[in-house]
This record gives C-alpha cells, structure tokens and sequence, in this order.
C-alpha cells in the first residue's frame, strides 16, 4: 500500500482505499444515527450487491455485539435459485435473524392482483408487500441499499427519506440535512427509509467487495446461460420466464450487474469472471445498471419515482 492507494492481487485495478473508507465511516455513522434515533429498524436485504455492502456495513457498525435489527427480504417468488441459497447461507453464518415478505402471499390474499402476459411482472407489486410488513412488525425505519447514481428519481433522495402514514413519498417534504446532520423524529404510523449507500458509486460498491473480500451470488460473474432478447434486454429462460413467438434463445456467456425479479432483470454479455474483471468493465460502461438491465424502468421517464410515491424503497 502506497499514499492511500492498494493494488489488487491480479494487479488489474487500483481502489483508492482512503475513498472507500470515507464512505464506510459515513455509512457506519448514518446507521449508528439512525438506530439511537428510532425504536423499530431493520435492514431490507435482496442479496444483491448493494444489500450486501449494506450488511458489511452494518456489522462493522455494531462489532462486537450484533446487529441489533433484523434483516428483511420481500420475495416476490420470482427469484434466481442461486441468490435465494446465497441469501440464505449469508444470513446463517452472519447468524442474522430473517424474516420473508412473500409477494405470493399478497396475491392469496386478495391484497394485489398480479397481471399475467410476456410482460406480466411481480415488482411493482412488492410495494404493498413491503408496506403490510412493515405495518405488521411496527418497523418505523427501513434501511436500504439505493444510491443517487442508479437513477433520476433516487438522485432526489435524502439521506433519511420521510413517509407518511400510507408510506408513500413526497420529494418536496423531504428535511434538509445539513452537514451530515439528521433529523429522525417522526410521528407516529410515520416510516422512514434510510439509504446510507447514497453517496456510492457502482464502482465503489465494486471495489468495496473487493477490499473487503466480500462473498456474492455467482450470477454476478460470467457464465454461460439461455437467453432471449425482448426490448433490447437479455432476459434469462426460467420457468417465469418464457420466449415469445419471434425470441430466439442463445446460450451465450453472461453476467448481471444488478439483482431484482427474474421477469424483469436482463443479462449483459461479459468475461468478466472475478471483482478484478468486473470492475474493468465497470470503468468502460457508458450506462447505467439500472438503465441497462432492468426492464421496469423503462415503462416510463417517471416509472421509478411513480412507484416510490406509492411506497416502493
């Protein structure tokens, strides 16, 4: 290590190590604020990279003791097998206590109705699995893995995003934060979700997990999978997801840059096979994750913000 500077083993990337621990320290700090602040926490986890940056995170806030809150998945039934087993062995040797908000459920119960077709999707219907759990369980503050960059309507969040009693969210009643100061007072019936992950970048979530050695679903890594294009994204054969008359199945080598709903989360080509190769191709990319690989954002210009109004994270 030389001037702040480390070189990964490979030799391929560079992590600016003072960087990245400016924003560990901050992210640290945000959580310790919010748990002395609030009563009910808990920590919303995909087993995506971000949600597993944000566990790191929260661990290292709290060593030695545990993390005082539980973590939370809302399972829309439509999940990649191998992020489901890492979710569950991550969370068993971090010896984290899990609960599952099952989208499936919400639909037995009459709670949403789910649209059917090749383009049928369970995501937007999360948002009122996520509020019913959060009711149930009295939760007053949500921690999650959003950042500004990933798009336009994240990049008008606060630190500390304020929702009212019906959880939705209101960017023009957002309280500033100056000087890193936050204000955590709520009503009661009143939520607030927690992004302490808002000033990363997708490349230093990337280099995070490289410094820190962190472990993730292998679907972040190139390999060979079918798949079909269907609106310019490669979408995975599953049993939820089928070509259409026209979509021509490929077996090509691929991985994916962001973990969601397996209906709407396409594939990119890539070699990259390990953190070194998959930072390089960060570093070349030209568009976003989100923009790049998730279909839901692309229903419409506000399709994001639309949803986080009605109480989506």
């Amino acid at each position: 290590m030389t001037h702040g500077f480390t070189v990964a083993d490979s030799g391929s990337t560079v992590a600016p190590v003072e960087e990245l621990r400016a924003l560990e320290a901050e992210a640290v700090h945000i959580i310790r604020e919010v748990v002395a602040e609030l009563e009910r926490p808990v920590l919303l986890f995909s087993a995506g990279k971000d949600s597993i940056v944000l566990l790191r995170l929260a661990e290292k806030a709290f060593r030695p003791s545990p993390v005082p809150f539980p973590v939370l998945h809302v399972d829309t039934g439509h999940n990649f097998p191998e992020v489901l087993e890492f979710r569950d062995r991550r969370l068993a040797e971090g010896g984290h206590s899990l609960l599952v908000a099952s989208v499936q459920d919400s639909i037995d119960s009459g709670r949403v109705t789910e649209t059917g077709g090749p383009s049928g999707s369970r995501n937007r219907l999360q948002t009122r699995t996520l509020l019913d759990a959060l009711e149930q369980h009295r939760f007053d503050a949500a921690f999650g893995g959003a950042r500004r960059d990933e798009e336009r309507a994240r990049a008008k969040e606060r630190v500390l995003s304020f929702r009212d009693e019906f959880g939705q969210w209101d960017p023009r009643a957002q309280r500033p934060e100056p000087w890193s100061l936050y204000n955590g007072r709520i009503r009661r019936s009143e939520q607030v979700r927690v992004f302490p992950l808002s000033n990363w970048t997708e490349l230093d979530i990337w280099r995070y997990i490289e410094l820190e050695n962190l472990q993730l679903p292998s679907i972040y890594f190139a390999h060979h999978r079918k798949v079909f294009e269907r609106d310019g994204i490669l979408l995975g054969v599953s049993e939820h997801t089928q070509p259409a008359p026209g979509e021509v199945v490929q077996e090509l080598r691929v991985r994916y840059r962001t973990v969601g709903d397996l209906t709407i989360t396409g594939a990119v080509p890539s070699e990259a096979d390990d953190v070194a190769g998959v930072i390089k191709e960060i570093m070349a990319a030209t568009v976003s994750e989100r923009g790049q690989t998730r279909a839901d954002d692309r229903t419409s210009a506000a399709a994001m913000e639309d949803r986080k109004r009605e109480g989506y994270f």
